[in-house]
């Protein structure tokens, strides 16, 4: 569950690669949101994700809330197979508020 940071600005992008699952999950939500500290706007790249369980979906919600607790924005982009799958079957699109696209 590598996590890279890229900053411009206040503009943080974040991009995960494996796994984001409960084995990772104290980890990741350390580096998230010291993420979300640095920057006013924090946009999450999951393309490269390829398995996400509750643990992850809860560390995307917790993320979101966090953002928005704190007036910052924070965004999910690209989101892999492995991650429409989950969001498509705990219904979760409307709740985590951001465009799914769907590869033609």
């Amino acid at each position: 569950m590598p996590i890279q940071l890229k900053r411009k600005g206040e503009f943080i992008r974040v991009h995960i690669e494996g796994g984001l699952n409960i084995y990772c999950a104290s980890e990741a939500k350390e580096q998230l949101l010291q993420a979300l500290a640095k920057g006013q706007d924090l946009e999450v790249d999951l393309s490269d994700l390829d398995e996400l369980d509750t643990a992850g979906v809860q560390l995307m919600l917790m993320l979101k809330q966090e953002a928005q607790r704190c007036n910052k924005s924070c965004a999910f982009i690209n989101h892999g197979p492995a991650v429409r799958e989950v969001i498509d079957l705990l219904n979760l699109a409307s709740a985590l508020g951001d465009p799914v696209v769907i590869p033609a």
